[in-house]
């Protein structure tokens, strides 16, 4: 008896099996069911052939292309915020690719993981340029439209408050409703993470009417999420993010991955990952091969060439000024 109570205690020291096993349903259905933005420039959007486009999108087809070698095996679920994470632990879909803040509370209360920061980010302000400031903490009296079911009205209460500078929040639903009310000039600010509002800005005509106040309130690290139910399936999310990462820094790239040179580098960083994950020996080189590496994926859909045009900024690799990097792939 006293044998059989220690083997139960040792047993219970070990890490929780993977209920869920995600990567098998994912193999077996031939498709991944990636959550999405309702409707996000440059993150999360649809165009008018019905496809969907942008930087967590990408990352959906990156991860497509790593487990089941397309990027395009993807059906996108478009959510909003106060549903995202219930259709995750429902099971309604794979994994969140959704500009989503990891936070503590989310990360120990909610049944998820935060698979990595695929993009930092902080709140910040949008105002039409004829609104005469130049600073938020010019903003007494401002009418500020925000999103409710998100950390950004607790955010800019608390700044603003600190400051004692007065303002009106007026809460809306979904991101359209904030951006039309504030085309409409119901309210004079527009407050959210600074890459959707400049999504956001994108959509305004025109865009060079709004600007971007300089402040930015709060740490905002966004990254895919997952059920913390399947620590393996986790581990694929977290090392797909990783590799895109590393294969910028290593100077892989689309195009020289379809190289014998690029392909083999590819295959070698990806190679630790291919037994206990249960991957394809070209996981990674298909990731980088069929979707790009990090930075072509950021220019693709947010970088200064794009309608966003958004500076790498703090989000460029360690080696060029930024704070992105990956664990190394060994």
């Amino acid at each position: 008896m006293r044998r059989m109570i220690l083997v139960a205690a040792a047993l219970a020291l070990l890490p929780a099996a993977a209920s869920a096993a995600t990567l098998d349903d994912v193999k077996a259905r031939g498709r991944l069911v990636c959550g999405v933005n309702e409707g996000l420039p440059g993150f999360g959007d649809k165009d008018a052939k019905g496809s969907w486009h942008g930087f967590d999108v990408d990352f959906c087809r990156a991860l497509a292309a790593a487990t089941l070698g397309d990027p395009d095996k993807v059906d996108y679920v478009p959510l909003s915020t106060e549903e995202r994470f219930k259709a995750l632990t429902d099971h309604r879909i794979d994994v969140l690719s959704r500009n989503s803040t990891w936070t503590l509370s989310r990360d120990v209360s909610l049944g998820i993981e935060f698979a990595g920061v695929s993009y930092y980010d902080g709140q910040g302000f949008l105002t039409r340029a004829g609104y005469g400031v130049t600073s938020a903490l010019e903003l007494h009296g401002a009418r500020i439209c925000v999103i409710t079911g998100t950390t950004t009205e607790d955010n800019a209460a608390a700044w603003f408050g600190d400051r004692k500078i007065d303002v009106t929040f007026m809460r809306f639903a979904t991101r359209a409703e904030a951006r039309k009310a504030y085309a409409d000039e119901k309210c004079d600010v527009f407050t959210a993470d600074r890459s959707a509002l400049a999504g956001e800005r994108s959509l305004l005509d025109p865009p060079a009417d709004h600007v971007l106040l300089p402040e930015v309130i709060s740490k905002e690290p966004l990254g895919p999420a997952t059920r913390q139910d399947d620590p393996a399936w986790t581990e694929i999310v977290r090392w797909t993010l990783f590799g895109l990462i590393d294969a910028e820094e290593a100077g892989i790239t689309s195009e020289s991955v379809a190289t014998d040179a690029g392909k083999a580098t590819a295959l070698a960083m990806g190679k630790p990952a291919v037994a206990p994950l249960r991957l394809a020996d070209d996981w990674l080189a298909l990731a980088i091969g069929k979707v790009g590496n990090y930075g072509e994926i950021f220019e693709r859909n947010l970088g200064e060439a794009s309608p966003l045009d958004l500076k790498r900024g703090i989000n460029a690799l360690w080696t060029k000024g930024g704070i992105l990097y990956a664990p190394p792939m060994q």
